[in-house]
């Protein structure tokens, strides 16, 4: 029993030492304050790190967007068809349900050739299927095409996350994935602000059109913003690696995509564990996200007579505290270890079920949902960087993908398990007999919030990896983790007090980013 509760406690990879080789406790103190600072967080990254982490966020946060497009427009949707909301929720449920095929298609794309162009592809992809949404004639064409936009969808988060968090410094990490994830939250808030405050004013003509029209072009630029940005810096190790090994004649026949596939079976072999926990993880995480969002506004509207704007609005406030939670949540996460951080912001959201369900006015529903979606997307806000430090280091563009998207499948049916229980569960409300969504959600987050303590519990932290010096996974040996490292850029990684800090990282980007500039103008 002592030893899962000491399992449990964050640790970092390598303890403070002084230049004799002692460890110094007070090291260690500044190095635990240090990581607490936000201003030095904030001010210890490079211009170029701030770029790629915007470049991930605003991927993520397109996501987001193009997806809620379709929830928010389902009445002038199913107008335009001849079609009831089942009906058009169709395409939702086909949109998730295809979101796994493109994590592994454009996961296993990025790990191969390198973020950059796949990831830039992958936007390029999304936009053309958003715009094609606003184009359908038929409802069978629209449904074909959201199939499509799903694939698309799902190779997102991955690469994103990778993108975003794999050139920061290992302290900056927690804060950052905690901002990451919000963007999808942030996304949703774009999208609902201009279906709420733009769509009704434009020409009858171009309506809910108007949504996917805006989805589009943002998606476009997000696909520029990547592209004019360089590799990731495991990839461009990578390169430097290779051309060090032709120079020492150590150069191999065969192929790099054989050496892909093999080093892939062999990550499998390897790590299939972790690759199981992770959907199961994933699935537990996608139940409280689905189970508190995805018939909020209809438990608003039908149980506690709350009007559609104003259920949007509600919806809206839940998202401004998913955000606010995240960022606390990452934050805290650097310090109190990730899954401590997760286990105590899951426990939250127990004492905010009332506040979710008692109440009947819409301010107090509005402060439950705050409060409920801020334990919950502050949970979700270490899920970036967790399933990064836990990943094959090789594949971490493929296994936070797939994990993701395999429980997010399984988590589809959370509103039609919620709907069915409605049945069941009945309340006087509004003068007539209806479901009590309230009791129901209450109920099923209450489940699944024990099923992923547990998880969590019993899962394993890799707090403060270094998994960017990993081998690739087009190298031999990447498929069960060996390092990249030369002992050239060994030297630089071990600046400081014993481990990867902002100096030495800094220092390391500019050698990296200079190498990358020289090989561009060559």
């Amino acid at each position: 029993m002592a030893g899962f509760f000491k399992n449990l406690l964050p640790h970092s990879d390598k303890p403070a030492v002084k230049s004799d080789g002692h460890t110094d406790s007070n090291i260690a103190a500044h190095e635990q304050k240090r990581d607490l600072n936000i201003i030095h967080l904030l001010t210890c990254l490079t211009p170029i790190q701030y770029a790629l982490f915007f470049s991930g966020w605003y991927c993520w946060m397109m996501d987001s967007y193009d997806f809620f497009a379709v929830s928010l427009s389902l009445d002038a949707l199913g107008e335009t068809y001849g079609r009831d909301t089942y009906d058009m929720s169709t395409a939702i449920t086909l949109t998730l349900l295809l979101r796994s095929l493109g994590a592994i298609i454009f996961g296993l794309l990025a790990d191969r050739y390198g973020r950059r162009w796949v990831l830039s592809i992958n936007m390029v992809i999304v936009g053309v299927f958003s715009l094609a949404t606003a184009y359908c004639k038929t409802f069978g064409a629209f449904l074909g095409v959201r199939c499509l936009f799903g694939i698309g969808m799902g190779g997102i988060w991955g690469m994103s996350a990778a993108t975003a968090l794999e050139s920061l410094p290992a302290e900056a990490r927690g804060l950052f994935s905690g901002i990451l994830q919000q963007g999808y939250a942030f996304g949703y808030l774009i999208a609902a602000v201009v279906n709420l405050a733009f769509v009704p004013d434009l020409p009858e003509s171009v309506n809910w059109r108007g949504l996917f029209y805006l989805g589009a072009g943002l998606s476009w630029a997000a696909a520029m913003v990547r592209a004019a940005l360089p590799e990731s810096k495991s990839f461009i190790l990578a390169k430097q690696a290779e051309k060090e090994a032709k120079a020492r004649g150590e150069v191999s026949s065969e192929s790099k995509t054989l050496v892909f596939l093999r080093e892939t079976k062999a990550m499998l072999k390897t790590h299939w564990i972790t690759c199981i926990y992770g959907v199961l993880l994933m699935t537990g995480f996608n139940f409280l996200s689905h189970g508190s969002q995805d018939l909020y506004p209809t438990y608003v509207q039908k149980s506690k007579c709350i009007g559609r704007d104003k259920a949007q609005i509600a919806t809206i406030i839940g998202n401004c505290g998913a955000i606010a939670g995240g960022t606390v949540a990452g934050w805290l996460s650097q310090r109190l270890g990730r899954r401590w951080t997760m286990i105590l912001f899951i426990c939250s959201i127990g004492c905010w079920i009332p506040l979710w369900i008692l109440p009947d006015n819409f301010s107090g529903l509005a402060a439950g949902a705050f409060w409920v979606q801020f334990g919950v997307q502050g949970a979700w806000g270490i899920i970036p960087i967790h399933l990064n430090e836990l990943s094959p280091p090789a594949y971490r563009s493929t296994f936070p993908g797939v994990a993701y998207q395999l429980g997010n499948m399984v988590s589809s049916a959370s509103a039609q398990i919620e709907a069915t229980a409605g049945r069941s569960l009945r309340t006087f409300a509004c003068g007539e007999d209806s479901p009590d969504y309230g009791k129901v959600q209450g109920i099923l987050i209450g489940v699944v919030a024990v099923y992923t303590i547990v998880l969590v519990a019993i899962g394993k932290e890799n707090h403060g990896a270094n998994f960017e010096e990993a081998k690739t996974a087009f190298q031999q040996g990447g498929g069960v983790g060996e390092s990249n490292t030369t002992p050239r850029h060994r030297d630089i990684e071990e600046i400081g007090e014993g481990r990867r800090n902002c100096v030495a990282d800094k220092q390391q980007d500019e050698m990296v980013e200079n190498a990358d500039g020289m090989k561009e103008k060559a």
